[in-house]
């Protein structure tokens, strides 16, 4: 129910599951730890990107939780690292793109915030409608929106249960990193992977542990981790690697360590 395939240092974990919409149920759950977990074991992949496949009846990135097997095993849909989807909790290295065709609902717009960066087709909607159902957004929607978008909007999105929030109105706020046409999502992706991957890995790394982190401290704990991470690229080998390849004026061949 989710592939995991390894394109250059591209990780593209695919939710596979159009039956139902792409709805996580514990195999879908089980299945993104998984992938998360080789796209973290191996050294060739630097980026990851989560997407879903398409249905009969067109694109859809998630539905969210599969409710009719929530009924039977509440907890069935969540791993013990993972959290809900094997995802929203976890612990990663490595930076993953959210790539949105269609509707990505409830615990779908959930996976999409546990992302780092979000492209997504103009086609694509988000929405947390879990009070629809007497049920609250547990898998980090209720924290996370507020943080990607403003506190009123997110506030809106969380009350009215609407489930129609449009990509270019998330795009407008920052939610959206790029837009693109109908499709193209997956595509859109692996373009911005790949301007990723031009760069160190472990500078990628390091500054996305960094930003995260960070963000919501005070200023002195964001200088001493910036320092602490300009230390540890120091003694990488990409660091005379990347001196090098500037003072000889070509692009630089990254190993990663």
């Amino acid at each position: 129910m989710v592939s995991y395939e390894l394109d250059g240092h591209v990780g593209v974990i695919t939710i596979n599951r159009p039956e139902a919409r792409n709805a996580v149920n514990g195999e879908v759950a089980r299945g993104i730890e998984e992938a998360v977990d080789q796209l973290e074991a191996d050294d060739e992949a630097w980026v990851g990107i989560l997407t879903g496949a398409r249905t009969e009846k067109g694109y859809i990135f998630c539905a969210g939780a599969d409710l009719k097997a929530m009924t039977s095993d509440p907890g069935g849909m969540s791993t013990a690292r993972g959290g809900f989807g094997g995802f929203v909790q976890r612990d990663r290295t490595k930076p993953v793109i959210a790539a949105v065709d269609g509707p990505a609902l409830a615990g779908g717009t959930e996976l999409v915030l546990a992302c780092d960066l979000v492209v997504a087709s103009r086609t694509a909607v988000f929405g947390v409608p879990e009070v629809k159902r007497n049920l609250v957004a547990a898998a980090g929607g209720l924290f996370r929106l507020p943080r990607k978008l403003p506190r009123n909007v997110a506030m809106e999105l969380v009350l009215t249960g609407r489930l129609d929030f449009p990509a270019e109105r998330a795009h407008h706020f920052g939610l959206v990193n790029e837009l693109c046409e109908e499709g193209e999502a997956l595509a859109t992706a692996q373009a911005m992977a790949g301007r990723i991957c031009e760069n160190a890995p472990l500078a990628v790394r390091e500054s996305r542990r960094i930003v995260i982190e960070a963000t919501d401290q005070p200023d002195e704990v964001g200088w001493k981790m910036s320092a602490e991470g300009i230390v540890a690229m120091f003694s990488a080998e990409d660091f005379n690697e990347g001196i090098t390849a500037f003072v000889e004026k070509r692009a630089p061949s990254w190993k990663g360590r």
